[in-house]
């Protein structure tokens, strides 16, 4: 059992220690921690078995309530300790229905919200491209009007859930202005994409190149107005941000954990290898990176539910630390099993091709150091 003496911090109310017991003992439960075979499938049942439980309701906006922070990282956190592909099922159920918690018109909100908080439409968020990562200013894919629909020309890559989702959030240029004032945001039913190239990468999970083909939707699929779209997409990046982070910690305390068990079992001479100075100072280390983010992560979280506060910056902070922090921690423990670190079904292998993407996506660590210096830059000049 990891530790959760953090809970105590003045950051969380009672419901959120309730929701982390509720959801400790789902995941004692219903999660296994083998790889899944078929990641497609794994991944729909997760989000049925998460709908189900209706932890997806905390994805979702309630009414003119946004998704609260701190409850998505406690989910996240705990279910990326468990299982990373648990964590990815609810994790992109949120980001990719945000925009329309965010954005939606009521219409919006009534048609997709409670399919996706129920588990009965998979989401996905559609932004990236062949020629467009971190840069969303200058996505190419477009949408033109035509009587009361648009018609969506362009391709998108590494999508998540990409191949296996309902509907896929897409950016497209509307031409409103150049750069990120000419783009929008719409929702695109899955059977009106055409899924061109299913990708594998080192931590497997549903991911996919899409082909828009003269793509028809109606004229109300557009969320938010013609030429927000960039605004739409940041806000929606911002409001998952800090929980990005929280799926990272995760991972580095399952490491933490894996590392304790090892080092205390494994026979070092006559001793054990958890007596070893060398080990205690890793060990020490470890678990000293683990607090530090978690205390970057819940007070960003803190910070997004109070309102009233620019977060971009602790955001921003929280996310780089804890996505950089927990891959040193893995690394670590895989370090300290030696030549097992490196074998396939070893927990420790997995977390440390599991925790390799977070440093990429959804704004890489170099974005991160960006918008942080650029904002400690702003203030130092006013």
């Amino acid at each position: 059992m990891s530790n959760r003496s953090f809970l105590a911090w003045p950051f969380f109310d009672p419901r959120h220690r309730k929701l982390a017991e509720d959801l400790e003992a789902w995941c004692e439960a219903t999660i296994h921690d083998a790889e899944a075979a078929d990641p497609d499938e794994a991944c729909r049942s997760l989000v049925r078995e998460l709908g189900r439980a209706g932890f997806l309701k905390l994805c979702v906006s309630d009414g003119e309530n946004r998704p609260d922070v701190r409850s998505l990282a406690i989910c996240r956190e705990i279910l990326a300790r468990h299982h990373g592909l648990a964590d990815f099922a609810f994790a992109m159920q949120g980001l990719g229905s945000g925009a329309i918690s965010l954005f939606g018109t009521i219409e919006q909100k009534l048609e997709w919200l409670p399919r996706v908080a129920s588990g009965n439409a998979i989401a996905a968020f559609a932004m990236t491209e062949p020629e467009c990562g971190s840069d969303a200013a200058n996505i190419a894919t477009s949408a033109m009007r035509d009587g009361n629909e648009w018609v969506i020309v362009g391709e998108k890559t590494y999508i998540s859930n990409g191949g296996i989702a309902d509907f896929y959030l897409t950016f497209a240029r509307t031409g409103e202005g150049e750069g990120s004032r000419g783009l929008s945001a719409f929702i695109v039913s899955a059977d009106a994409v055409q899924v061109a190239e299913r990708i594998e990468v080192i931590a497997p999970h549903p991911l996919a190149r899409l082909k828009y083909d003269n793509v028809r939707i109606p004229g109300d699929a557009i969320v938010g107005e013609p030429g927000e779209g960039f605004r739409v997409g940041m806000e929606t990046l911002n409001l998952f941000r800090v929980t990005v982070g929280a799926a990272a910690l995760g991972f580095a305390r399952r490491a933490l954990g894996e590392a304790l068990a090892f080092a205390s079992d494994r026979r070092l001479g006559t001793a054990k290898l958890a007596d070893n100075s060398v080990t205690q100072a890793k060990l020490a280390d470890m678990a000293t990176a683990i607090d530090a983010s978690a205390l970057l992560i819940y007070r960003a979280a803190w910070e997004q539910d109070e309102g009233g506060v620019d977060v971009r910056r602790s955001a921003a902070m929280a996310k780089l630390n804890a996505t950089e922090a927990a891959q040193q921690v893995i690394d670590a423990a895989v370090q300290m099993h030696g030549g097992l670190g490196v074998t396939k079904g070893v927990k420790v292998e997995s977390l440390y091709r599991d925790i390799r993407a977070l440093r990429i996506y959804e704004g890489a660590s170099e974005v991160q150091r960006q918008i942080i210096a650029k904002d400690l830059l702003k203030e130092h000049r006013a």
